[in-house]
Formats: C-alpha cells, sequence, structure tokens
C-alpha cells in the first residue's frame, strides 16, 4: 500500500508541475504522457488485489514495477539536451 501511495504522490507531483509551468514547457514535454508512472499505479493496484489471493505473483508485480524503474528514465535529459 505505501507503494501504492508513493506512486500515487508522484504522478500528483508530476501533474501540479505541469500545471504550474504550462502544458507547453520544457518540463512537461519531458514528462510526456508518463507511461512508467500509470503502468506503476496499475502494477500495484493489481498487486493489492491478488495479495489476498496468490501472494506470490503479487510479490512479482512489485518485483517488475522495480525492475521498470531502475532501467534509467532520461526524458529529461533528452529535452534538455536539445
Amino acid at each position: 500500500m505505501v507503494l501504492f501511495l508513493s506512486a500515487i504522490a508522484y504522478t500528483i507531483l508530476t501533474k501540479t508541475l505541469i500545471a504550474h509551468h504550462g502544458k507547453d514547457s520544457v518540463i512537461a514535454k519531458a514528462i510526456g504522457r508518463d507511461f512508467k508512472g500509470y503502468l506503476s499505479i496499475a502494477l500495484y493496484v493489481s498487486g493489492i488485489l491478488l495479495s489476498f489471493m496468490i501472494p506470490w505473483l503479487s510479490y512479482g508485480l512489485y518485483f517488475v514495477v522495480a525492475v521498470i524503474w531502475i532501467i534509467p528514465d532520461q526524458r529529461i535529459e533528452k529535452i534538455l539536451s536539445n
């Protein structure tokens, strides 16, 4: 549940930054659609629901989210280098 709430907080932060700087700002372009953020939330919800029936599968979903975020997110670096 803590991981899920952290993902929600990250999503709120990105939405707030985009709202503050504008939809055409550099940060809005860098964040884009935030596929990894929304995928993380979906996997966390699935993991929470599956934890009552198949605990080992929920552990696997949490591991997948960790692996997704271990891969560096270079969206901001790509935009700022241009």
